[in-house]
């Protein structure tokens, strides 16, 4: 794809895409470097410029809030990784052309979509919810309560 047909050429993100996608669409064994990016994150890549989401932190929680027009819970995944890294995923697959219809123009995005959120220390990784309702996916990470002070050790002192 190349951005400068709609304009988007002197933008520093889309050059950069526009690089990554680049890379990963060349095969040849001599251009690949230990430098040069892999196929998977340059995919990966794609997926997360292309999802868009919004973080919300409230007293006891976080909310990411992402929209997936269309989906159903079993197109969308909610995981935690290494424990501490909360992962949404999943696939927009295209609608089967039925009755001899056509495609005319195609601008609703299909394909893999993916973000990845560091979460906090104080994240309960226990208390995760995600509810999905009129297209809009809300993941609620509840907070760990706040460490109780310690309280100062008290040392009897002895006399000899």
């Amino acid at each position: 794809m190349d951005f400068r047909i709609m304009g988007l050429d002197s933008s520093p993100l889309f050059s950069t895409l526009q690089h990554m996608m680049e890379m990963g669409a060349d095969d040849s064994a001599d251009n690949k470097s230990s430098n040069a990016p892999t196929r998977t994150y340059v995919r990966d890549a794609k997926a997360m410029a292309a999802t868009p989401a919004d973080v919300k932190e409230y007293p006891n929680s976080y909310v990411f809030i992402v929209d997936m027009p269309g989906l159903k819970s079993g197109d969308i995944k909610v995981q935690v990784e290494d424990d501490n890294v909360l992962l949404i995923s999943g696939e927009r697959k295209r609608e089967e052309e039925k009755d001899g219809a056509k495609y005319v123009r195609m601008e609703r995005r299909v394909g893999k979509f993916m973000r990845k959120f560091v979460l906090p220390e104080n994240a309960n990784v226990e208390a995760i919810s995600a509810v999905c309702q009129d297209g809009v996916l809300t993941v609620t990470v509840d907070k760990l309560p706040p460490p109780e002070p310690k309280k100062p050790k008290t040392i009897e002192v002895k006399i000899a």
